[in-house]
């Protein structure tokens, strides 16, 4: 059941109630009325009549004449009418300015009050309208607009993930749902390609939960990341030896091309060439037999840029702002074939920018291969 709605304020777990915003700047305006009155009054009473009758007294008019005491009585008569008059306009005047600018803020606050509660509903899409109260509340706005942003954000990107995460299991686990159906019913015997293609399917499934918690790891930023002193050329050397097998066992050529001036890089090595790997595992898988791939590293005035290029399949135009979303395929029925989750390039953009570079891809269009760059900055004493 759901608890009544307040407007009071949440104070230790507790919830109370009180006057609005509105009513309290009310509130406080007549009592800064009230004590600029009284005030006034006393200031008068004390100060007024001794000033005015020194100055009689310089008029010339005796000390308690009769014509001292008539003008000291239209003295107060005059003060008291004009304090009141003053006292009374200034209430009203800050009556209706109160009134104005308390009803313009009990609508932005309340506004911020039923957009923050639709939020926490669930409703991610509501915005709040520029208050026009001030840079304060303006900032207050939009803080707010890109909190419920980065929200809305965050939960397509949940419900993507948790869709993606079903599709991919699926497929493996109705294979061996169904081959396990078939050698209950005797209609499939547990030979030696049956059992090879189960245990392709469990590694499958493993293969994905790996890339799952790669990725998880990647995403949680600077926590993963422990940079040192890296050598450009030690890094592609590493990467390019532990590719090697898999490209001659495809019959794709892998080369690599490093100048002898680079200057050490700050970064990651163990995370770097995790990057590597992933790009060229990509490379790899779409690029055809008898193709090429090489690894290139340069610097670039205050950048060390590293770039994996192809002569593969090529990316058209409309996929490239959206390669390195996670589980994201250009093709993604060749992709599922070749074993392909589609979270390689998002766990090696994820890396990449925990390190402070950034990733890129492009190129020319299908059939005309691709490239992919990474670039790092240098740091002071690297330059």
């Amino acid at each position: 059941m759901k608890a009544p709605h307040s407007t009071g304020s949440l104070i230790s777990g507790r919830v109370t109630g009180g006057p609005g915003i509105g009513l309290r700047l009310l509130l406080a305006q007549s009592m800064v009325v009230v004590a600029g009155g009284a005030t006034s009054w006393v200031v008068a009473g004390l100060v007024g009549p001794s000033l005015f009758r020194e100055h009689l007294e310089q008029a010339g008019l005796p000390d308690s004449s009769e014509e001292q005491f008539h003008a000291e009585q239209a003295y107060r008569s005059a003060t008291v009418i004009s304090l009141t008059v003053a006292i009374g306009a200034a209430v009203l005047a800050v009556l209706v300015v109160t009134w104005y600018f308390s009803r313009r803020l009990q609508h932005s606050v309340n506004e911020v009050s039923s957009a923050a509660t639709a939020v926490a509903d669930g409703r991610y899409g509501i915005r709040v309208s520029p208050p026009h109260l001030g840079e304060d509340f303006s900032a207050l706005a939009r803080a707010f607009n890109r909190m419920a942003t980065r929200l809305e954000s965050v939960e397509s990107t949940r419900r993507q993930l948790l869709a993606d995460l079903a599709h991919e299991i699926r497929t493996p686990v109705s294979v061996l749902e169904a081959y396990m159906e078939a050698l209950e019913d005797g209609v499939e015997t547990l030979d030696t390609d049956t059992m090879t293609m189960l245990r392709a399917q469990i590694r499958r499934l493993a293969r994905f939960s790996d890339d799952v918690s790669a990725l998880s790891h990647a995403e949680g930023g600077l926590k993963s990341i422990e940079p040192t002193w890296v050598a450009p050329d030690a890094v592609i050397s590493t990467a390019v030896m532990a590719a090697a097998d898999r490209y001659a066992a495809k019959e794709v050529a892998l080369t690599s091309h490093v100048p002898a001036d680079l200057p050490q890089l700050w970064a990651d090595p163990v995370r770097l060439g995790q990057v590597l790997g992933n790009v060229l595992d990509n490379a790899l898988r779409h690029t055809p037999r008898g193709g090429r791939v090489s690894v290139t590293v340069e610097r670039r005035h205050q950048v060390l840029v590293f770039a994996v290029t192809d002569n593969g399949d090529g990316i058209p135009a409309e996929h490239l702002p959206y390669l390195f979303e996670r589980f994201y395929r250009v093709d993604a029925a060749r992709d599922r074939e070749h074993g392909g989750a589609g979270i390689g390039l998002a766990i090696a953009k994820a890396l990449v920018e925990a390190q402070q570079g950034q990733i890129a891809a492009s190129s020319r269009g299908l059939g005309l291969g691709s490239t992919f760059t990474i670039t790092f900055p240098l740091h002071r004493d690297q330059r």
